[in-house]
C-alpha cells in the first residue's frame, strides 16, 4: 500500500478506558491523533473505550484500523485486542497474546528464561496472600534488602514500594494487590537504568537505548511524567559491547513475547556490565516526554513518522 493510500484509510485512536493509567492513554491518544494528522491521514477519530456509546461507535464507524493507545487492565493486556480481532479490525502492537504475556510478568519471567534472557530473583504470592512477619523474614533471606514489591500486572508504577526492611513487606503486599492480581517480589538489581525500545513486526531492530537518570529511589511515576530532557540521556553511556548485548536482549524479549509493531524493554546494567531484563511493555507511552518517542527522534524518525510506521504495520499484520 502507498502512502497516499494509508492516509485515505479511516483511523480509530483508542484510548482511555478504566485502569490506573487512563489520563495518561488519554494523553497518548490525543498525541497520536495529532501525530497522524499532521501525517497526512485524512480521517482519524479518537475514542475513549469507557464512553457509554463506544461499542456502537466502533462497531458501527467503517474503519480499516485501530491505533490502540490504551495502557494496563483492558488496554494492554489482549483484553481490547481479542475485541478488536473479532470486529476484523486491524490493530496497531501486540496481539492477544502478546499483550497478555507482556502484563502478566510472571509469565514474561518465564518466556525470559525460555530465551536465557537473565532476570531479577524472586516469587509471585498468590493473589490475597499477605506474608506473615516469619515468612517476610523469610522473603528477605532469600532476596536480601532492599527489594521490590510490585503488582505482577500493572504498569507505569503503579503500586510498586522499595522494601527497606522486612517489616514493610505485608503493607507493601497489600498495596501491590490492591487490583485483586498476583504479586512479585523481586530481589534488587543495582546497576545502570536503562530501556531499549524496539520496532517491527517478523524482523524488529532496537532503537538507540535511552539511559534513565532519575535521582529517586527508583523510576516512579512522578518521575516518569517530569520532562524528559530531566531523566532520559541518549544514547546511554554504556561500551559498545554491553549497549549491542542490551539491543540484541530486547529483541530476544520481543519475540519471545511475541510482540508486534513495538516494544520498550526496561533493564539494570550491573557494574560487570551484564544487562538484567526487568519487564516489557508493549503499548509504551505515546506522549512528549514518553521514552520510546524520544529514542526514536534520537533515530532521526520524528513522531509523525513513528505513528505511521505503527499503521503500515498494523495493516502488513
Amino acid at each position: 500500500m502507498t502512502r497516499d493510500e494509508l492516509h485515505k484509510l479511516n483511523v480509530v485512536v483508542l484510548s482511555g478506558g478504566w485502569s490506573d493509567e487512563r489520563e495518561i492513554s488519554m494523553d497518548s491518544g490525543r498525541a497520536c491523533m495529532k501525530a497522524l494528522r499532521e501525517a497526512g491521514f485524512e480521517h482519524v477519530t479518537l475514542l475513549d473505550v469507557a464512553d457509554e456509546g463506544f461499542v456502537k461507535a466502533i462497531s458501527e464507524g467503517g474503519y480499516d484500523v485501530a491505533f490502540v493507545a490504551m495502557h494496563g487492565r483492558y488496554g494492554e493486556d489482549g483484553c481490547i485486542q481479542g475485541f478488536l480481532e473479532i470486529l476484523h479490525i486491524p490493530h496497531t502492537f501486540s496481539g492477544v497474546l502478546g499483550s497478555s504475556a507482556g502484563t502478566e510478568k510472571d509469565v514474561s519471567k518465564l518466556l525470559y528464561q525460555t530465551a536465557n534472557i537473565p532476570c531479577p530473583r524472586g516469587t509471585t504470592l498468590a493473589p490475597g496472600k499477605i506474608p506473615s512477619m516469619e515468612e517476610s523474614e523469610f522473603l528477605v533471606g532469600q532476596f536480601g534488602l532492599p527489594l521490590f514489591v510490585k503488582p505482577a500486572a500493572n504498569g507505569s508504577s503503579y503500586g510498586i514500594t522499595r522494601v527497606t526492611e522486612a517489616s514493610q513487606i505485608p503493607d507493601a503486599v497489600r498495596l501491590a494487590g490492591e487490583t485483586g492480581g498476583p504479586v512479585l517480589v523481586e530481589k534488587r538489581i543495582a546497576g545502570m537504568e536503562i530501556t531499549v525500545p524496539v520496532i517491527g513486526n517478523d524482523d524488529p531492530v532496537a532503537l538507540p537505548i535511552v539511559e534513565i537518570v532519575t535521582g529517586a529511589a527508583f523510576y516512579d511515576l512522578k518521575v516518569k511524567y517530569e520532562p524528559s530532557a530531566l531523566h532520559h540521556v541518549i544514547p546511554a553511556r554504556l561500551p559498545q559491547k554491553v549497549a549491542e548485548l542490551a539491543q540484541a536482549r530486547a529483541v530476544a524479549a520481543h519475540k519471545a513475547l511475541r510482540c508486534r509493531g513495538c516494544s520498550r524493554s526496561d533493564f539494570i546494567v550491573t557494574d560487570e556490565g551484564e544487562p538484567i531484563i526487568l519487564e516489557t511493555n508493549t503499548i509504551p507511552g505515546m506522549t512528549e516526554t514518553s521514552l520510546l518517542p524520544d529514542s526514536a527522534r534520537h533515530a532521526g524518525i520524528e513522531f509523525p513518522e513513528l505513528c505511521t510506521r505503527f499503521i503500515e504495520m498494523a495493516i502488513e499484520g
